[in-house]
């Protein structure tokens, strides 16, 4: 519309003010992300055109872009833990708000069991903090099998097939990475040889077995036979021979 100015010498020239339509904020996505912010998200609406400011609480945007009147993206500024409503003014006014969430950076504090199999499959509960809203479960650079959030302090995960070794056990959520754990890939143990070789039936006899990755042995069998062991190293067992019947044993 024209605005004029009315005095005694009459009325002036119109200038144009144009009355605009406040912004109206329908969505945010995505509506969650870490506390350090920097983050990408896009607000639909309208009313955009001619925005000046986008809030995040209290909190201007790191910097946005009017893409047009019904879409801005905007760049999160850091925030604390928790909701905060993210506004729109321009010159219309300012927007209702919409809901945005700054989660925490997830923290691990533990995965039990430590260790398992090369072959993958063993079932692990991760504890810590912040796990609500984990998008993956990593064990080194692979994804876990399948996970489950339980809660914020737990994730139930199974293991994928890795190599022998330690790996990096981390959750990722839209707070971020969390710290790692370790995790331990233990190599199938593999037997040489046994000295010495045979025994008598009664057992008794000390037989030391010779092989590699025998540092976690948890058991010791001649044939199907449960015997007494220690575990010298890696390459070296020792095993009181149960008693048995005549024949060969196998120790598995």
């Amino acid at each position: 519309m024209q605005v004029t100015v009315t005095g005694p010498g009459g009325t002036s020239n119109g200038v144009t003010y144009t009355y605009a339509a406040g912004p109206v904020l329908s969505a945010v996505s995505p509506s969650q992300g870490p506390v350090s912010g920097g983050n990408t998200v896009t607000l639909t609406g309208s009313g955009f055109t001619g925005a000046t400011a986008v809030q995040f609480g209290p909190t201007p945007a790191v910097s946005f872009t009017v893409g047009s009147a019904t879409q801005i993206t905007a760049v999160a500024p850091p925030g604390s833990a928790g909701p905060v409503q993210v506004t729109v003014t321009g010159p219309g006014g300012t927007s209702n708000g919409i809901t945005y969430f700054y989660v925490g950076l997830p923290t691990l504090s533990a995965v039990s069991p430590s260790q398992g199999p090369a072959s993958g499959g063993t079932a692990v509960t991760l504890t810590g903090t912040n796990l609500l809203g984990a998008t993956a479960v990593k064990f080194g650079t692979v994804d876990a099998t399948s996970f489950t959030v339980v809660s914020a302090i737990q994730i139930n995960a199974v293991a994928p097939p890795g190599s022998a070794g330690t790996v990096q056990v981390t959750v990722i959520t839209p707070g971020g990475t969390s710290n790692g754990v370790p995790y331990t890939y233990a190599a199938v143990p593999v037997l040489t040889s046994a000295v010495p070789g045979q025994g008598p039936l009664g057992g008794g006899n000390t037989v030391t077995l010779f092989g590699t990755g025998l540092t976690t042995t948890s058991a010791v069998h001649f044939g199907s036979t449960l015997a007494a062991f220690t575990v010298v190293s890696d390459t070296w067992v020792t095993a009181t021979a149960p008693a048995g019947s005549a024949g060969a044993a196998t120790l598995p």
